[in-house]
């Protein structure tokens, strides 16, 4: 495969690489994207997920939200998969200076990762909205209905909702690796998603690398674009 030996050049070459990932890059652990086919804005419920999943509608439909967000966000059981565990060996061997993605799913810290910026917040971490208390995954899961603090404030998840902003520490960081990486492998997205699709943008080399199944709008700036399930081909190059 001539393009995983393009791949292996561009990683051999530079110890300062830095992987922006999305969606795709968890559908090999069972999680379901949003946009593909089978993902959950092709799946019919009462109210279209992008409408349930933004700050509105938490406020005004708090017990709805959850329903929907303990069903469909969640996915407790799912296990790092091939894209994962590679990313996290290239941490290990000094290549890759960090991992930025959407997914609010936690599996780049199982994988191994230590350098994971979450830019749409993650499902481990809840909060109190009235005292700010710290709860885990497992005190959302066990909850009936709405989840409350031991204060009787309700617990969000730290999860960027639509409406609300991505965190700016997150952000300027994340623009911060995007500006001085040398090589940047953008995985698993469409590209589709702003402000976080956005920060590609900020990458000036010449050696941007994309790897979806599907095509981006992005993919004539690339010096390599690879439409191959992504699990597939960074263990390849790993190997």
């Amino acid at each position: 495969m001539q393009y995983v030996e393009k791949l292996k050049g561009l990683i051999e070459q530079s110890n300062n690489i830095v992987f922006f990932g999305g969606a795709g890059v968890s559908t090999e652990s069972n999680i379901p994207d949003f946009r593909s086919q089978d993902g959950i804005y092709h799946q019919q419920y009462k109210y279209p997920p992008e409408i349930i999943l933004s700050h509105t509608f938490f406020r005004n439909n708090t017990a709805e939200f959850f329903r929907f967000y303990k069903d469909k966000m969640i996915y407790a059981n799912a296990l790092p998969n091939n894209a994962h565990k590679a990313l996290a060996r290239l941490e290990q061997l000094g290549k890759l200076k960090a991992v930025i993605t959407q997914n609010i799913d936690g599996l780049h810290q199982l994988a191994g990762s230590k350098a994971v910026y979450e830019l749409h917040g993650t499902v481990h971490s809840n909060h109190c909205m009235k005292c700010k208390k710290f709860y885990p995954l497992e005190y959302i899961q066990r909850s009936q209905g709405i989840p409350y603090c031991s204060c009787g404030g309700v617990v969000k998840p730290d999860v960027v909702l639509y409406e609300e902003s991505l965190d700016n520490k997150t952000i300027s960081t994340s623009v911060s690796l995007i500006k001085n990486c040398d090589v940047l492998i953008v995985g698993g997205t469409s590209l589709a998603v702003y402000p976080a699709a956005g920060l590609i943008d900020y990458y000036c080399k010449n050696k941007l690398v994309l790897i979806n199944r599907d095509k981006t709008s992005s993919d004539s700036k690339a010096a390599l674009v690879i439409h191959e399930n992504i699990g597939e081909v960074l263990s390849a190059v790993v190997q």
